[in-house]
Formats: structure tokens, C-alpha cells, sequence
């Protein structure tokens, strides 16, 4: 059987809401993250990529729909490389390189380049569309910038709770204070400061360059003197007696992300030697106000498919959309925390929503090289009760 390797990944740095990437195009935000994964392999000749699989959540605006094709025009890729754009909100560009994976290891392609992209700032307000012209009523703009929008009627009430909200039921259910929460996005601001001044970053990053000026070549929204007493002195956010806060959840954000996979024997044309191979994945589904649980269930599933336990894991990233719900996750796997996200976490590094499942997916190839460790795991939650995971395994270590 064909198996499936990441050979690079990077991503854009992530800006703040209105921040210093406010002013650039998603599509162009997802060519930057094109070329520099491609920039990493300069001795493949882009014709020969099968297809690009591309992550977007919205696509209601600037996305034009298939931001994938959008961004291999834009990046100045043959006109013969084809493209498409998938869409499962936040686990979108995990779901862009699983499919991608699949792609490699059916023999439907060789290389896939795949990825993400969202532009939070920019994602647009819509009208619903009369039935008849020129109705006589107001109607009301709405944003498509995160979160439920146009609900059907027919859906159950407490399925279509805001976000935070869901995590507020979360945290009641599984008994997580709010001081675990600030001392989770504490320490999250501070491992993503540890890790740029590290190093770490350096070659996962690529600064997002247009018009010869640098408008951002570091994360935005790290807060190195996060402490958990000053994230304590924060408002309840969605409810007055709640806990979550502005603190303990990811913040809106703009950026991309990219992921090169590829079968082994393209090695050769790719010009590098493979980081890991992708050895399991899952996906799963639960009542959609219970979405930031729904990652026990899909590692799970990844896990037995790769033929390993958690006891075999000595690294995990586990997008933070919220810290209560990374809690809870991490509780029910029994796994030491100190394996989670010791880069730093979307709390501190952001969460673009169609980018995020890239980034972790690279950042995980780098920490088990890094480690020089075996396995590794990839979570996301997804909006609407849904997510995703990916086992990755270093090849260095397969090798022995």
C-alpha cells in the first residue's frame, strides 16, 4: 500500500482582528502560504502537483468561493495545476490534508499541496436574499466572521447556542474552574514566546510580504507577561456568573497555512526527504453544543487506526478554541498535559479558522523532529459538533 509523508509545512505569522494583516486579501493571504511551502522544495517543478486541496471556513467574500484555485493563480503556479476548496470550518485545512493524504495513497496523485486561509477581519456581512423584489421591510446585515448565521428555524434550540455559550454548559458538565482555564491560556501565551525566541518558528513561518513591505513576520497576538492573575481580573464574556473569558478562548484572527504531502517515491522530485508519515486518522460527531469534546472521540479513532495507544504519544497539538474545552479533552485521553502544545497554542498564537488545522499539523512534523520522538497526535474541534485528528509518525524514528 502507498503511504502518504509530509514533506514541509509552513504558515503565514497570525495577525489580530483589524490587526496588521487587515488589509491584505485572503486570497492573497493563502499565496503567500502557497509559495512558501513550495519556497522550502525549490527543486520541484510545481506542474508536477496533482492538486491543491485548500481550507476556507467562510468564502463568502474575497474567498471567491474556491480561494484554492484563486491562490495557484495568484502565486504564479502553471495554469495546469487544478485546485479546490473544501470547507469544515475550523477543521477545514486538517481536512484539506486529509484528503490530500487519501489522494497520495489511492494513487490519485503524487503530490497534493494543501492548506488553509481566513481573513476574519475581512469576511463580509451578507443579506438574506428576498423571495419577491423590492420587499417593503428592513433586513438585517449579517457577519459571517465566526459563528452560527441565517439558522434555519428548524433547528433545535439548544443546538444553536453561540460558541461560548457551548463552552459555558462544557465547563458545568465536566467540572472545569475558571482557574484552570486562565493558568491553560497563561501558559499558552507563554510557550508561544519561549518557542519564537527559541527558534522554533523560524523555518515554519514565512512573513507575510506584499508590495516589498513586511507587514508581519511574527504572531501578533502573544502576550508574554500573560499570568493567570491577570487573566483572572477579566469580564465574563457570554455570561455574567460565566467563565469564560476573552482570555481563555482563542481570539479572531487572519492568516494561512500550508502542508506539502506527498508519496515516498516522490521524494526525488520534491528534492527533500520526508518528515512524517500520516499513519492514522479520524474523524467524529456529536450534538453540535457539545463540539469541543467532539476531538476524544476522533484521536481515538486516528490512534486505533495507526495501531498505536496513547501510551505510544509524546506529542500533541490540540487547537485551543477554548481552554475549557482543551481540558476537557486532555482529562478524558489520561495524558499528561506537559505533551500539549508545548510550542504555545491558538490562545496565544491565534486561530484563523480555515488555517488552524495546518498549522498544527506542521507544527507537530516539527516538534517529533525536533524530539527526535515517534508519534504524534493532531486534534480540532469543529463548529456544529464535529472534529478531526491525525496521527503523524517520524520517519527518522520509523526508519530504526
Amino acid at each position: 500500500m502507498v503511504a502518504s509523508f509530509v514533506y514541509t509545512a509552513v504558515r503565514t505569522p497570525f495577525g489580530r482582528f483589524g490587526g496588521a494583516l487587515a488589509e491584505v486579501r485572503p486570497d492573497d493571504l493563502a499565496a503567500v502560504a502557497l509559495s512558501g511551502a513550495l519556497a522550502k522544495a525549490p527543486s520541484l517543478d510545481p506542474a508536477l502537483i496533482g492538486d491543491v486541496v485548500w481550507g476556507n471556513a467562510n468564502g463568502a467574500g474575497e474567498d471567491n468561493r474556491n480561494v484554492g484555485r484563486m491562490a495557484v493563480l495568484l502565486a504564479g503556479l502553471p495554469t495546469s495545476v487544478p485546485a479546490t476548496t473544501v470547507n469544515r470550518l475550523c477543521g477545514s485545512s486538517l481536512d484539506a490534508a486529509i484528503i490530500g493524504s487519501r489522494a497520495v495513497e489511492s494513487g490519485d496523485a503524487d503530490i497534493v499541496l494543501t492548506g488553509g486561509v481566513e481573513s476574519m477581519t475581512r469576511a463580509p456581512w451578507v443579506l438574506p436574499k428576498p423571495s419577491r423584489a423590492f420587499p417593503a421591510g428592513n433586513v438585517t446585515a449579517v457577519s459571517t466572521t465566526l459563528g452560527w448565521r441565517l439558522v434555519n428555524e428548524r433547528m433545535p434550540k439548544e443546538w444553536t447556542v453561540s460558541l461560548g455559550e457551548a463552552n459555558e454548559q462544557l465547563a458545568e458538565r465536566f467540572a472545569i474552574p475558571r482557574e484552570r482555564q486562565d493558568e491553560f491560556a497563561a501558559r499558552s501565551h507563554l510557550l508561544a514566546d519561549e518557542a519564537w525566541g527559541s527558534g522554533f518558528y523560524d523555518d515554519l513561518v514565512v512573513p507575510v510580504v506584499l508590495d516589498g513591505e513586511v507587514l508581519l513576520s511574527r504572531d501578533e497576538g502573544i502576550r508574554p507577561g500573560s499570568t493567570p492573575q491577570k487573566l483572572a481580573g477579566l469580564q465574563p464574556a457570554f455570561r455574567p456568573d460565566g467563565v469564560i473569558t476573552a482570555g481563555n478562548a482563542s481570539p479572531l484572527n487572519d492568516g494561512a497555512s500550508a502542508v506539502l504531502i506527498g508519496s515516498e517515491e516522490a521524494s526525488s522530485r520534491i528534492g527533500l526527504a520526508p518528515l512524517a508519515r500520516i499513519a492514522g486518522r479520524g474523524a467524529s460527531a456529536l450534538e453540535p453544543q457539545m463540539f469541543g469534546f467532539a476531538p476524544v472521540e476522533a484521536a481515538e479513532r486516528a490512534l486505533k487506526r495507526a495501531g498505536i495507544s496513547w501510551s505510544d504519544v509524546s506529542a500533541v497539538e490540540l487547537n485551543e478554541a477554548f481552554a475549557v474545552q482543551s481540558l476537557a479533552c486532555v482529562d478524558a485521553w489520561k495524558i499528561d498535559p506537559a505533551i500539549v502544545n508545548t510550542k504555545g497554542g491558538a490562545i496565544a498564537i491565534g486561530h484563523p479558522l480555515g488555517a488552524s488545522g495546518g498549522r498544527i499539523l506542521g507544527t507537530l512534523a516539527a516538534r517529533l523532529r525536533e524530539s527526535g520522538r515517534r508519534w504524534g497526535v493532531a486534534a480540532i474541534c469543529i463548529g456544529v459538533g464535529q472534529a478531526l485528528a491525525v496521527v503523524l509518525e517520524n520517519v527518522a524514528e520509523r526508519a530504526r
